[in-house]
């Protein structure tokens, strides 16, 4: 992605509505001092869609369990596996919890060509366990609105390359949407103790 399209898509991102705030930047940087809680956005924007083993899976089907959101895409060759095999990482590193109390929802930027096929091949390839771990794909108008209503900008022409913004999302058991990430390079550590920061709460 050039650093143009780039910059354009984050500029597409900031006229979002209010609920596309970002509490950690690309350094990983949070917005609640030690011994705060993370902060609450606003509901976080619901979506029903299709399942990388062609089930429908919608938001409200999570309620309970801690969500991490990220948008990606199969063929993208650069930021997106960097962004899947961190989450990978840290859903290793979460043990029982993952599954039972947080689960992890990617949700593809190129619903033309990632059909729930790709995405099971996707899935496979970063040994992402199924029990904790749904990969979304869609109708094309649908999948952006949801795309668009956590903030994320993309760009491209149906079929052919895609331009987006990289945000990850966490949504607490209740349904609010807590904090994003914006981009790739946050600390997968960080990442973890906000997950389970999350579960912990009453």
């Amino acid at each position: 992605m050039s650093r143009l399209a780039t910059l354009g898509l984050i500029l597409a991102a900031l006229a979002c509505p209010p609920s596309a705030v970002s509490a950690h930047g690309p350094d990983g940087g949070d917005t609640a001092g030690p011994g705060q809680r993370l902060p609450t956005i606003g509901s976080a924007p619901g979506f029903s869609l299709t399942a990388q083993d062609g089930s429908r899976l919608a938001l409200p089907d999570l309620r309970g369990k801690v969500v991490a959101v990220a948008f990606i895409y199969a063929s993208c060759a650069d930021v997106c596996p960097l962004l899947t095999e961190k989450m990978a990482q840290v859903g290793d590193e979460l043990g029982p919890d993952f599954g039972s109390s947080i689960t992890f929802v990617s949700i593809t930027v190129d619903p033309e060509r990632d059909t729930p096929e790709v995405l099971e091949a996707y899935a496979k390839a970063f040994g992402a366990d199924r029990g904790g771990w749904h990969f979304l794909t869609g109708e094309p108008a649908a999948v952006r609105d949801v795309a668009r209503r956590y903030g994320v900008a993309v760009s491209g022409r149906p079929g052919e390359g895609v331009d987006h913004t990289l945000l990850t999302s966490l949504v607490d058991r209740r349904g609010m949407l807590r904090v994003q990430y914006l981009g790739a390079r946050f600390d997968p550590e960080e990442l973890r103790r906000d997950l389970l920061e999350l579960v912990g709460e009453p």
